[in-house]
């Protein structure tokens, strides 16, 4: 059973979240029910987080880690090798490809791959002008020659 939301009450008091409701459309349209390969997603600090996925019979060569705007792709194709018969193959070798969605200022810093497990490290950096900043608010007084009073304001969480 497939339960539909409808965003547009949302739309006429909402300006630049466009990009949120296509997510959450998105991800209701769209459940993918491929387990493989496993990972977890793990928050590591306030703007830092990590992927780790079980990649066992990889190598390094075979994966490849793709970042567009919003979006990274996590993708593997393993090389065949046609001079082997198997009777019995219960080691996962197909390819694979994952999508995760990023967050506006999130950026790959870097991925390794150990003992079958790549490990991919984000961090969301948000630039200078888009932290929170103290903005200085001069009263001025009535009065002839009166000089502008400068107020306290408290710092922006």
């Amino acid at each position: 059973m497939r339960t539909v939301f409808d965003f547009s009450p949302l739309f006429r008091s909402s300006i630049g979240f466009d990009r949120v409701f296509d997510l959450l459309e998105n991800a209701t349209r769209f459940q993918t029910t491929d387990s493989w390969p496993p990972y977890n997603i793990e928050k590591m600090g306030e703007d830092q987080y990590r992927i780790v996925m079980a990649v066992a019979g990889f190598a390094p060569d075979e994966l490849n880690i793709t970042v567009e705007p919003n979006l990274l792709v996590v993708s593997g194709e393993k090389k065949v090798d046609e001079n082997v018969q198997y009777l019995h193959r219960g080691i996962a070798a197909g390819s694979f490809e994952r999508r995760f969605e990023l967050a506006d200022f999130v950026q790959v810093k870097d991925a390794s791959l150990d003992n079958g497990i790549l490990t991919i490290q984000l961090v969301r950096e948000l630039p200078e002008e888009m932290k929170p900043r103290r903005i200085e608010i001069q009263a001025k007084a009535l009065g002839a020659g009166a000089q502008p009073q400068q107020l306290e304001h408290k710092k922006a969480a």
